[in-house]
């Protein structure tokens, strides 16, 4: 049984446009401010909609959800399937392209390859002196937890 209440808050997001996507008009707006400046345009884009596949089941195998999307300017396809959303799907195709454009262009200077960076310099061997620093330490705790010895019944 529905309430009332129920009612007049599904009616009031129709009312309001809400379409159950989980992307808002904010989240649209700066995608489509960060695809001009790129220079995407939408009539360079050919999107299709096509059925997914992989796990899921009845509702991705039956439902046209996953998104294609070729950006003819730099022939770049991308396919999106990362929700049962359509409308979602769409956004996120987007946004794929907008990153591959950006890596693309920006080259070095990536966001992909500032992580990458990052993880390297992290894994490189430490210096000598940072090196018997680090054991020093470690002697100087393993000391400390020797002098923690258990008390005994004498003590």
């Amino acid at each position: 049984m529905i309430t009332t209440s129920a009612l007049k808050s599904i009616a009031k997001r129709k009312i309001n446009g809400y379409d159950g996507s989980m992307i808002t008009e904010e989240k649209w707006e700066k995608l489509r401010a960060r695809m001009k400046a790129l220079g995407i345009l939408e009539q360079d884009l050919d999107e299709h909609f096509i059925r997914g596949s992989g796990s899921g089941g009845q509702k991705i195998n039956k439902t046209s959800s996953c998104v294609q999307l070729v950006h003819h300017p730099e022939s770049i396809e991308i396919r999106c399937q990362k929700t049962r959303s359509q409308a979602d799907n769409r956004y996120w195709a987007r946004h794929d392209l907008c990153e591959r454009i950006e890596e693309k262009v920006l080259g070095e200077e990536s966001a992909k390859r500032r992580a990458e960076e990052k993880i390297r310099r992290q894994k490189r061997r430490r210096s000598r002196r940072a090196k018997a620093k680090m054991l020093n330490e470690k002697s100087k705790q393993g000391e400390k937890k020797k002098l923690r010895g258990r008390v005994g019944p004498d003590e």
